[in-house]
């Protein structure tokens, strides 16, 4: 066998979907070249979509409403308890309601700066022309954003930008977003042209003579392993923060739908971009399984600062200002405390490297609201930030209107995914990923409020129509049955893995092993990685995996509600992605984004990107478990944002 980092390099990969010409206009050209289904042969369709969070939501009720048959899955006991839920910040878009300066133009321009140049500038422009329509699409189907005393909506801003363009829901953006897609998806459940499956998970792609015609799936309650055919398949399934254990997803969230399509052909894309977010409550112990996420909206208006000395401490209170250091104010003058998420982050651990880190452990910084208190009087504070204020006292007993809140960084999103063309193909055909499932539209780090922002234009905008431009070029499909040998295979195989699971019966549980991968992973794929270190962790995955499957312990059966297994097979899945994620920020010597490499970075600690060696997206294809991958090169082209040395200043 070979060893797993002696990759090779294949034939470089492009995205051929996406026209040519200028490119405010590329999205307007390609919905007008799309084919179309008339309504009478669209509901002779029917299209699988996995996930049922702002993407998938969106997507199974547009799609229905289209008049095609959507079948549905999720593995909460109902759609709207989605992952997405979660989200409180906002949801950014180019309306320039504050005539602050803002533009469709802008948004792109900033959304490729805050990816540090690692994305399409195509799929970003129509990110950003699409996110005017998202706000109208949500306003009408009844979502309650936040407005101002005259009645217009109100905005706040987000990091790495200057402009107040991030709208947002009193109480949290995502809960709201997400039952105004929920209600139109129960209306599309109720007319039964949505089929939903709860409480039930993918565990397989069925690939057909190489086009992806339906998905193997467990109902969680029962165990029983069924199959389900369609014309076209949708991955929602979101991202793959979850490998580190410790994040700010849902505990449930997992990687298992899309590393099943990899498994199957889909090349995976940029896996070593993940997000650190600088605003969770530092963790209180090993207990805790999920770190609490704060909105970066506090970050408006509060003020993040440290002891200057090392070692100080004293409670915040007894810190005169002059023995402060804002120290994101003192770096970056322009940006201040709206630098992006990844500088934000990188500046917060480097000072609790330096010893200056509040807290047990010192491993948080202070968000400190006295000033805005002062400014602005407690009650307008409490209007924008009461929900979070709430939290956080409810979690750790203090009183953030009188002592400053602890916030560490933590991990939060996934920019890696499917690889994706133009039109959220995959490269298997039939095969689509959307929302935070894809790789394209971030590049190596997202800009806050973003991530509603491309889930609700792919689901709503874009899947519709290039979808429709599928099934219009393949409009009769051959019938799929489970007698065919591809489907035997692929029940035969998720059937052979749950067997063996359950069959190992060890003395250590899938939780030990999440964790011990995880830590893994936070400790040489994390905040910062270097060589030695990624090699260290590719040297123990092999020996974590060979311990799994002889430690492993799976009480109980398949054919009944088991948590264990659902962990379990899980894992599986987790280490081999962890072992792509490490080899892919070993290839990448760069930093870029939430990519930092210690060797490369400029004399003032900021990520040093090697435009001229690593300008491209590295699509990875899957050749067996620890077997060495193939890199597919997809080269990235600027015509109209000019990578530079990202300044915040």
């Amino acid at each position: 066998m070979t060893s797993y980092t002696d990759y090779t390099t294949g034939a470089p990969v492009a995205d051929t979907k996406a026209p040519a010409g200028p490119v405010h206009e590329r999205w307007d050209t390609r919905r007008f070249e799309a084919k179309l289904v008339n309504p009478a042969n669209r509901r002779k369709h029917t299209v699988i979509v996995v996930g049922t969070g702002l993407a998938g939501g969106s997507a199974g009720a547009t799609l229905a409403e289209q008049g095609y048959h959507v079948v549905q899955f999720c593995y909460q006991d109902s759609p709207r308890r989605a992952h997405s839920i979660a989200a409180q910040g906002g949801i950014n878009a180019a309306k320039n309601y504050r005539n602050d300066g803002d533009s469709i133009h802008r948004l792109f321009y900033d959304t490729v700066k805050g990816g540090d140049f690692r994305a399409r500038e195509s799929n970003v422009h129509r990110l950003a022309q699409i996110s005017v329509e998202i706000i109208d699409q949500c306003v009408a189907q009844g979502v309650p954003f936040a407005r101002e005393y005259g009645g217009l909506l109100d905005t706040r801003s987000f990091g790495g930008v200057q402009v107040s363009r991030t709208f947002y829901a009193r109480g949290q953006t995502g809960q709201q977003l997400l039952l105004g897609a929920y209600q139109a998806l129960s209306r599309q459940i109720a007319a039964g042209n949505v089929e939903m499956h709860p409480r039930t998970e993918m565990l397989d792609l069925i690939v057909v003579d190489g086009r992806a015609r339906g998905i193997v799936a467990r109902d969680l309650i029962t165990g029983k392993i069924s199959t389900y055919f369609a014309d076209a398949v949708v991955l929602a399934s979101g991202g793959y923060g979850n490998v580190f254990y410790l994040s700010t997803n849902a505990m449930n969230s997992n990687a298992t739908a899309i590393w099943r399509a990899h498994r199957r052909g889909a090349y995976f894309a940029n896996p070593c971009f993940t997000q650190i977010h600088p605003t969770c409550i530092p963790r209180t112990g090993d207990h805790q399984s999920k770190l609490t996420l704060m909105s970066e909206s506090l970050r408006n208006d509060g003020r993040i600062w440290v002891p200057k000395a090392k070692g100080d401490t004293r409670p915040p209170a007894q810190i005169p200002e002059d023995e402060r250091d804002y120290y994101l104010e003192r770096i970056y003058p322009s940006f201040g405390n709206l630098v992006p998420r990844d500088i934000a982050s990188r500046a917060a651990k480097n000072v609790c490297d330096e010893g200056r880190g509040v807290g047990p452990g010192g491993q948080g910084v202070y968000l400190d609201f006295a000033d805005a208190i002062r400014r602005m009087g407690r009650k307008a504070v409490e209007a924008k930030y009461g929900n979070l204020f709430d939290m956080y006292q409810r979690i750790t007993d203090e009183d953030p209107y009188e002592v400053p809140m602890r916030i560490y960084p933590a991990v939060h999103y996934t920019m890696g995914g499917l690889w994706v063309d133009y039109d959220l193909q995959t490269t298997i055909p039939g095969l689509f990923a959307i929302g935070e499932a894809n790789f394209s539209d971030h590049g190596a780090n997202r800009l806050g409020a973003s991530a509603l922002m491309q889930g609700l234009a792919d689901g709503y905008f874009v899947l519709p129509a290039t979808l429709n431009d599928y099934l219009g070029r393949n409009p009769k499909l051959d019938e799929v049955t489970d007698g065919h040998p591809a489907v035997r295979e692929a029940l035969t195989e998720t059937e052979q893995r749950i067997e063996r699971l359950l069959s190992v019966d060890g003395d250590r549980t899938p939780d030990s092993f999440h964790r011990e991968i995880g830590e893994l992973m936070w400790e040489f794929c994390g905040m910062a990685r270097t060589d030695s270190g990624l090699r260290k962790a590719l040297e123990r995955i092999p020996q974590i995996r060979e311990e799994f499957w002889r430690r492993i312990k799976v009480p109980g059966t398949g054919e009944e509600f088991n948590q264990s297994l659902e962990k379990a097979n899980r894992v599986v899945d987790y280490l081999e992605l962890a072992e792509l994620m490490c080899l892919d920020a070993l290839h990448r010597t760069e930093s870029c984004g939430g990519h930092f490499r210690e060797e490369s970075q400029t004399p003032d600690g900021e990520a040093a990107r090697k435009d001229d060696e690593f300008s491209y997206a590295a699509a990875w294809e899957f050749t067996g478990t620890g077997e060495a991958p193939v890199l597919h090169k997809e080269d990235l082209v600027f015509e109209y944002v000019h990578p530079t040395q990202r300044s915040y200043a």
